[in-house]
């Protein structure tokens, strides 16, 4: 549905103190319906990645192209590292707000958003606040009240890092299955490592900032998220990447080993 290729794309932000370089001729293809991961150090610029990506923001050099045309805020679904739900507002009335604020609150707009919630098991709890639902279903929610919006990519930025690990994995298991069953592309930017591996079906590890491609990794493990973390491959894979990443981690994020529970 959507494919994504960015084009030698860098960029610099200015301030009173000067300019800082953040990217540096970053070449990325995101095939249609993949799943990609990117992971890095801390401040590497990975959310301005993702921000470029989106098409909030404009890099300084460069192209951004979604199907082969430049890539429009619109066409481009977001999940940040929180949910984002309004409080005051029910299950139904929060997922039905991105399209009110794109005034695009149609019928058939209205009937896609009940199809979404009935398919993915919240219809139920439509009539609930976000305070009543578990951390996994508000995720949940945060998804469907992107996907009414019909984007022809979702970009995840560390969306299950405020989830405890067993919630997280669970989380991180349902939100993929439900972008792949959907037919979307994703790209995922994540400090863990493990979670890349049992979501992804590519992998790109950048550099500190200002932040390159270092290197794209191809995940060849069959099955869903448990059943790659318990393959043998995957600690393979894990000390792969790992290694890739050492020499960046002065704050130890990624010097952990694979957890294969």
């Amino acid at each position: 549905m959507g494919q994504l290729d960015l084009v030698e794309v860098s960029h610099t932000y200015h301030s009173k103190r000067g300019e800082t370089l953040a990217l540096k001729d970053i070449n990325l293809q995101v095939n249609e319906g993949q799943f990609f991961g990117i992971v890095g150090p801390s401040g590497s610029g990975k959310t301005t990645l993702l921000s470029i990506m989106a098409g909030v923001l404009v890099p300084s050099k460069g192209r951004v192209l979604l199907n082969g045309a430049p890539v429009q805020a619109g066409k481009v679904g977001y999940m940040l590292q929180r949910d984002q739900l309004f409080e005051w507002r029910t299950i139904w009335r929060n997922v039905l707000l991105g399209l009110e604020i794109a005034k695009n609150k149609t019928p058939d707009s209205v009937a896609h958003a009940e199809e979404l919630l009935r398919k993915y098991g919240l219809w139920e709890f439509r009539s609930r606040y976000p305070g009543e639902l578990s951390g996994g279903m508000r995720q949940r929610a945060a998804l469907i009240r992107t996907l009414v919006l019909k984007p022809q990519i979702v970009l995840l930025d560390e969306p299950f890092s405020a989830l405890d690990f067993q919630t997280r994995i669970s989380v991180a298991e349902d939100v993929h299955a439900i972008i792949k069953n959907e037919g979307l592309t994703a790209v995922l930017v994540t400090h863990d490592i493990s979670e890349a591996i049992s979501l992804c079906d590519r992998i790109a590890v950048v550099t500190a900032r200002p932040a390159t491609i270092k290197s794209i990794f191809e995940v060849s493990i069959d099955g869903n998220s448990l059943e790659r973390r318990e393959n043998p491959q995957y600690a393979a894979m894990f000390k792969r990447i790992w290694k890739e990443l050492d020499v960046y981690a002065e704050d130890n994020v990624f010097n952990r080993t694979p957890s294969v529970s």
